[in-house]
This record gives C-alpha cells, sequence and structure tokens, in this order.
C-alpha cells in the first residue's frame, strides 16, 4: 500500500495519557522549570500541570532566563494555587520543598525531588538547579513510557 492510503494509526485516548502535577511552595521556579521542561521532551505523550502551596507573582526571572536560553519560553506560566483538585486529576504528584503542605491523596504515585530553591539564586546557581530538574525529568518520563531520545 502506498505511503498516501496508509491510514495514521489512532491517537491514544486522553484517559490513558498520564498526568503529572508538579508542586513546590511558589509555582515561581522549581515546578516551573519542571513543567515547561516535560511539556518540552513529552510532546503531548504527557499531560502536565504545575502549582504551589503559596504560589508567588510571577515566574522567577533567573528560571525564565535559563529556560530561554535553552529556547524555551515561561511566558505564558502563572502561579497557580495547589488545590486538592488539582492533585486527584494527577496520576503523578512530584513535590519540591513544599512539605507538610502538598495534599497526600491514596493512589497517587508521589515523589519528592529534593532540588534547591533557586529564588535568590546567581545565573551559575540556577543553570546547576535546572539541570538537575532536566534530568530528573528525563528519568521520570522514561519511567511513564515517554522516554526522551538522548540527542534531545
Amino acid at each position: 500500500m502506498s505511503r498516501a492510503g496508509r491510514r495514521a494509526a489512532p491517537a491514544p485516548p486522553e484517559a490513558s495519557i498520564p498526568v503529572v502535577l508538579y508542586a513546590c511552595v511558589h509555582n515561581a521556579g522549581r515546578s516551573v522549570a519542571a513543567r515547561v521542561l516535560t511539556e518540552h521532551y513529552a510532546r503531548g505523550r504527557v499531560q502536565v500541570r504545575s502549582a504551589g502551596s503559596e504560589p508567588g507573582t510571577s515566574v522567577d526571572p533567573m528560571v525564565a532566563a535559563v529556560l530561554a536560553e535553552r529556547g524555551l519560553s515561561t511566558e505564558a506560566e502563572v502561579p497557580t494555587l495547589l488545590t486538592g483538585a488539582l492533585v486527584e486529576d494527577a496520576d503523578v504528584v512530584v513535590t519540591m520543598g513544599c512539605g507538610e503542605t502538598c495534599p497526600v491523596l491514596p493512589g497517587k504515585r508521589y515523589l519528592d525531588w529534593d532540588v534547591e530553591d533557586p529564588a535568590g539564586g546567581d545565573l551559575a546557581l540556577v543553570r546547576c538547579i535546572v539541570d538537575e530538574i532536566d534530568r530528573r525529568v528525563r528519568v521520570l518520563l522514561g519511567d511513564l513510557g515517554a522516554a526522551v531520545p538522548a540527542d534531545a
């Protein structure tokens, strides 16, 4: 059969796409970086959300600068309040420093990433933090069956 005559495989039902929620305190640095990186690498194979237990007013400018160096934008990012409903809708909840304020619901997969808060850090420090988040995001996507090619 010619290429033109082939039918594209149907997209998987939306319900089968895992939902990952990244949570930190202000939803301005770590969780934003994780969300943006996951969205970039997953290319629709994972739904991604982020929120904070005490959301800030804007994205950390150093985190935005480091992501921009990688060609990734944070323009659409708005710090969002972490709610029980967001946790309920997630399959995987990744916490980064929100401690006891992150709701814990049964049946969810929880990961706690011990990643330094970039707030107030210089460019070199924030690059290191984003590199660490990038590494962890790639591992998580592999675990979810959405592995990132080595050259991505």
